[in-house]
């Protein structure tokens, strides 16, 4: 079972997961993507019982593919396959972290992995060929994280939010602000959203506000329209 094998094995596997990605094969066969899909479940599987260190591996290749200078629409591709591969195995591990054992180092690793989810969902906008697959991948990666990880995804938005408070420029970066909508959040994490936003509202500027506006009315709804389901 993948509980005793030794951490060389766990590193075995992730470097097999990372030399079969398609951005370091080039194009893929049937028996490149059975292999790569079978690294995939591997990893999942293992990363029930070494969370930290699957998550860890995940993270920094996450980082060598999101730094690699490519050149041509085929290497364009194969990075991009890659990343969704990258990211689909990262959502499947965290949804399977158990919720009995959160220890230190799992959140300091969540805390390591959350810059480079925020990268795909600030950053590939519109006008990205790939933009909209990459965020809506990278969207299911926050919400499994924040599922048993939410202070430290809370901690990023209250953070901007306090930043913002004191900014005095008109443009703002509001990308943090709008993590909201992507987040796993019930009636207890939506009560410390309101609260936070609710100390800083009148210190943010107008553009702040409406992205905190913006994003809790997405937030909301569903909650709201499940509570009057109940009635």
């Amino acid at each position: 079972m993948a509980a005793h094998k030794p951490v060389e094995w766990v590193q075995a596997v992730i470097n097999r997961f990372d030399e079969q990605l398609p951005v370091k094969t080039g194009h893929q066969n049937n028996h490149t993507k059975v292999s790569t899909e079978h690294n995939k479940e591997c990893l999942i599987n293992i990363s029930k019982y070494k969370f930290s260190h699957v998550i860890s591996g995940l993270t920094n290749i996450l980082k060598n593919v999101n730094n690699m200078r490519i050149f041509g629409e085929a290497a364009e591709k194969n990075l991009y396959l890659s990343q969704l591969i990258i990211l689909d195995t990262l959502e499947k591990c965290l949804a399977s972290q158990s919720k009995d054992c959160l220890r230190l180092d799992e959140t300091m690793l969540v805390k390591q992995l959350l810059p480079e989810i925020c990268h795909f969902i600030h950053t590939y906008r519109e006008g990205h060929q790939h933009a909209a697959e990459l965020r809506a991948s990278a969207s299911g990666v926050l919400f499994s994280l924040s599922c048993n990880n939410f202070n430290a995804v809370f901690s990023r938005i209250s953070t901007r939010l306090q930043e913002l408070t004191v900014c005095s420029e008109d443009t703002v970066d509001v990308h943090d602000i709008e993590l909201v909508q992507y987040i796993n959040v019930d009636c207890s994490k939506l009560k410390r959203l309101l609260q936070e936003t609710v100390l800083k509202f009148k210190a943010l500027k107008k553009p702040a506000q409406l992205a905190v506006i913006n994003s809790l009315e997405k937030v909301c709804a569903p909650i709201f329209s499940s509570a009057v389901l109940c009635l």
